[in-house]
């Protein structure tokens, strides 16, 4: 368990490092600088972890579970640059700087323990120390009326969505007589318990998941919380959810494929096809990045069809190119807001002309989420339409025929907001911002991950090869 460990000892340094920094006019730097170095050191235990099984089959840690830790890790240090304008935006956010760092690290470990549990229990208590934490990130502009609803909104859906899953491990832990993975693979057959069992943990983690018809809190949670928060909920939450519901689904409910994979028929068709309908009627940018996220929730489930090899380096693939490609337009919707203080389309009129480079690197993203060649986005698409085509059913070529199709429509949304930028002329555009260190070095991070994943194909065959182990 060497990243958790290492992780945790974080958690202890950057505690104990507020609390001595508390009086010192230094805090601020040295607390930001010790978060991003450990943050960054944190991936050389995620890369150096060996598979290992602890605590009789409670924490089973594999090589695909340590990639993914990796890509998690990735994305959480971006966030953790990319908050640094709205935490200096006044003294109320600079005052709680240490307490989002914290909880911002152990929403992580939550998803650590979630990714390599080998027990029902374990994963949700794993779930359970990401939601928490995620909950107090989602309200910590306590004092806006929007980030407070956005926080109880979050939290009464995660209790009803963690009750549901709990209802149905209940099912199976009835019908099976424990709750270890591997032994419930062996154990399960088809009866109306053990589907109901199935049925109520898949809800559980399709309101984490954000997929349809367990969405309706998506809006306006993005909404309400803090650009940054948004950004991390968007991703690297979603990304944690994805490969944990894979792995049990492949792993666990073997016996019942046929049961699932119907299920994500519905699901993925549902999803891709309202969210994108809803998406073209957004004109906030965040309500908008929220449909778009639902979305793509939708395309990430498509590698799980495939129930292969293939299809778990897909959806790892996917959830690395999505955290590059949406991190880099919330690092931009950030800048706008600190600067102009909205989140409205309709702000980025004439936005090429006073923030050509802004505007740039948002195209690039928007297009990476749109899937057009040559970047990244594309890439992502095409495996994991391959994965959910290795199936091999009439089911999985029709829903793979629905997914290509939606990207019509979704392709027009995203462009909505290229044409926003390049296109339509306003009197009154927004000034020329300067952008601080942090959101450039974020974004650099972010652009390198869009052009470097469309083209170096080594990425994708690690990925490949540690699925496979």
């Amino acid at each position: 368990m060497v990243p958790e460990a290492s992780l945790v000892a974080i958690l202890i340094i950057l505690f104990f490092a507020d609390f001595a920094l508390s009086k010192s006019e230094k805090k601020h730097p040295v607390l930001r600088c010790l978060t991003h170095t450990l943050l960054l050191l944190q991936l050389v235990p995620c890369v150096l972890a060996e598979p290992t099984e602890v605590f009789g089959g409670l924490y089973v840690s594999t090589a695909a579970a340590n990639a993914m830790k990796l890509i998690l890790t990735g994305g959480t240090l971006v966030v953790a640059i990319m908050a640094q304008p709205w935490i200096e935006r006044n003294e109320v956010t600079r005052r709680y700087e240490g307490e989002f760092y914290l909880l911002l690290v152990s929403t992580l470990l939550g998803m650590y323990v979630m990714t390599s549990s080998g027990h029902f229990l374990m994963f949700f208590l794993g779930l359970e120390m990401a939601s928490v934490p995620m909950a107090c990130l989602v309200a910590m502009d306590k004092w806006k009326k929007d980030s407070a609803e956005a926080g109880a909104k979050y939290i009464l859906t995660a209790t009803f969505s963690s009750a549901i899953m709990l209802y149905g491990i209940s099912f199976i832990y009835g019908a099976c007589g424990t709750l270890y993975f591997d032994d419930v693979a062996t154990k399960l057959s088809i009866t109306p318990m053990t589907v109901a069992g199935l049925v109520f943990f898949f809800a559980g983690l399709g309101f984490k998941l954000s997929l349809v018809p367990f969405h309706f809190w998506t809006a306006d949670t993005y909404q309400g919380a803090p650009t940054t928060v948004t950004a991390y909920l968007s991703v690297v939450s979603k990304g944690a959810a994805a490969f944990a519901l894979c792995t049990i689904l492949m792993k666990v409910f073997v016996t019942m494929t046929a049961q699932w994979e119907m299920l994500l028929y519905i699901v993925i068709v549902l999803s891709i096809t309202i969210a994108n309908l809803f998406a073209m009627r957004q004109s906030e940018l965040k309500r908008f990045m929220a449909f778009s996220s639902i979305s793509q929730a939708g395309y990430i489930m498509l590698a799980v069809i495939g129930n292969s090899t293939m299809g778990i380096a897909s959806l790892m693939f996917y959830t690395l190119v999505y955290v590059a490609a949406n991190l880099a337009v919330f690092a931009v919707i950030n800048v706008v807001e600190q600067n102009n203080g909205t989140t409205e389309r309709s702000a980025l009129a004439g936005f090429y002309e006073t923030n050509p480079k802004l505007s740039f690197l948002m195209t690039l993203a928007l297009f990476s989420l749109a899937g057009i060649p040559p970047f990244a986005g594309m890439f992502s698409k095409f495996f994991v339409f391959m994965a959910a085509a290795e199936q091999g059913s009439v089911w999985a070529y029709a829903v793979v025929f629905i997914a290509l199709i939606n990207t019509v429509p979704s392709l027009y949304y995203y462009l909505l907001i290229v044409k926003e930028m390049y296109i339509k002329k306003t009197a009154t555009p927004l000034p020329a911002f300067r952008s601080d260190n942090a959101t450039k070095l974020a974004l650099a991070l972010c652009t390198a991950g869009i052009v470097i994943f469309g083209v170096w194909s080594g990425i994708y065959e690690w990925l490949n090869s540690v699925a496979a182990m």
